[in-house]
């Protein structure tokens, strides 16, 4: 990975600017690194709404552009907020992260400004995958 994951943790930073956060003053930015030799960063924020389950995370915010633009491997995501570090992805960024890549690294900074480097199976060890629907589904559909 020729970007380093201090470049990768800027570039969240900087995405965290156009958070919408008006009702927890909680911006998040995140800065998803596409798994193929373009090494292309999309980014995403948290947009929140008055309707708090419309919410929409930075990390599902920056999988959404990507997916939208034709992307679906990813090889790394950087989630920073100023007012947490680390801040850990909720459990349904990581199910979405999970969905398109099951080994990406999760980027973030420790309260020192150092970056923090975990895989995804530190977080969802036991994540449900298209694969495992695959199989189940298996099961039901025998002729």
């Amino acid at each position: 990975m020729s970007i380093t994951h201090k470049e990768l943790l800027s570039k969240a930073i900087e995405a965290s600017h156009f958070s919408y956060s008006p009702y927890s003053c909680f911006p998040v930015g995140a800065a998803l690194l596409i798994d193929d030799e373009s090494e292309r960063v999309f980014s995403g924020c948290n947009i929140e709404n008055s309707s708090y389950s419309l919410c929409l995370c930075a990390e599902r915010a920056a999988v959404s552009q990507a997916v939208s633009m034709g992307y679906k491997k990813f090889k790394a995501i950087a989630i920073i907020s100023k007012n947490l570090k680390p801040c850990n992805p909720c459990g349904a960024c990581l199910q979405v992260l999970c969905e398109f890549a099951p080994n990406i690294d999760i980027i973030l900074e420790n309260s020192d400004g150092e970056p923090i480097v975990k895989n995804i199976k530190e977080f969802l060890p036991n994540m449900f995958t298209p694969e495992l629907l695959k199989k189940s589904s298996s099961l039901f559909n025998k002729d």
